[in-house]
């Protein structure tokens, strides 16, 4: 019965955070929404910021698995990074509940909500820089600072394919792939 219950709470916030943001859930209403009395909460998470911090996590790892199950092993190294980070920023943009963080933290910047998402940032930028550094073993790519190049395929990333759409037409994948093939990853040897 507990680890029920305890799924119905975090779904029960994961939809308040999705509404209305993280500073305006109480435990009541999660509690509400769950249909569980406060007290029972409180058996399972000590406040407000261990719930989310469990839901976020949660998230970054559904986040990672779906870039991971656009990775293709008969692919060169720069297509599936190009496949990984539109998968991620995709599903950032779908995710009501990280629609709804970004836009908290643009109007009123939550600091709770500013540091979990820059923990969601690090994590992304852990996971390419992982990528990376498989990369340079195999020999696949030269060796770069798989740290700073991590960063900088994120932003840029995130540049083509949000702040370019709010003054042009928005850019096809294709588009954003040949970008970041010019811009980013031409110094690396033909085959990759």
């Amino acid at each position: 019965m507990a680890p029920d219950r305890r799924r119905m709470i975090v779904e029960a916030a994961t939809k308040s955070f999705s509404l209305f943001g993280y500073k305006a859930t109480t435990m009541d209403q999660v509690a509400k929404l769950a249909n569980v009395g406060k007290g029972t909460i409180y058996t399972f998470f000590k406040n407000k910021e261990e719930l989310f911090e469990e839901i976020i996590s949660s998230l970054v790892k559904e986040m990672i698995a779906e870039a991971d199950s656009v990775i293709n092993p008969e692919l060169p190294f720069t297509e599936n990074v190009h496949r990984a980070l539109y998968r991620l920023l995709e599903f950032r943009s779908r995710h009501q509940l990280m629609i709804k963080l970004v836009q908290e933290e643009a109007e009123m910047g939550t600091l709770a909500v500013s540091e979990m998402l820059q923990h969601v940032e690090d994590e992304i930028i852990g996971y390419l820089k992982e990528k990376i550094e498989t990369a340079i073993a195999k020999g696949a790519i030269p060796a770069v600072n798989s740290e700073i190049t991590s960063f900088l395929l994120l932003k840029m990333y995130i540049a083509l394919v949000s702040d370019w759409e709010k003054n042009h037409d928005p850019l096809s994948s294709e588009q954003i792939a040949e970008i970041m093939k010019v811009f980013l990853l031409k110094g690396l040897p033909k085959g990759t």
